[in-house]
């Protein structure tokens, strides 16, 4: 995913997208603070997993940030984050619908054999190994819940 990145950023910068160039180069920069903060503990550099979570960290927060110019009314700062959104999604796996992610969240329930409140932590982190990037766990949340008895 590291050369998606890099080879991708090389071609914005040779065409000029300066959007691109800028939110890849965000991009680029918060896994280097990963690494970094990584080879204090040992760790040579972020993997795959980390890197994901990296990017739907990132997209979490311009979503947020979108939301918050939409309520001021800031119309351009808006669009340029959900520019942002969608040049960082690239490199994130499809997300399931919601009928996917209702099916997936089934499917642990019953593997696990989860039946109450208590077991919903033990659904969750099946959920995410499985599924990570794919489910935004913020959603997924309180399917769980309601599918268990909350």
């Amino acid at each position: 995913m590291r050369n998606r990145i890099s080879e991708t950023l090389k071609v914005a910068m040779k065409a000029k997208d300066t959007k691109r160039v800028s939110t890849l180069r965000l991009v680029n920069a918060a896994i280097n603070e990963r690494d970094i903060a990584l080879r204090g503990k040992g760790k040579d550099k972020a993997d795959e997993e980390e890197v994901l979570d990296i990017l739907t960290k990132m997209v979490k927060q311009r979503e947020e940030s979108s939301r918050m110019y939409r309520e001021a009314g800031r119309d351009d700062l808006e669009a340029q984050e959900l520019e942002e959104i969608e040049i960082i999604r690239e490199f994130l796996p499809q997300q399931l619908s919601a009928e996917e992610a209702e099916t997936a969240v089934t499917e642990i329930i019953a593997e696990t054999g989860a039946e109450s409140l208590r077991d919903m932590g033990k659904v969750m982190g099946l959920l995410k190994e499985r599924y990570r990037g794919q489910l935004d766990m913020g959603v997924v949340g309180p399917l769980v819940k309601s599918k268990l008895g909350a």
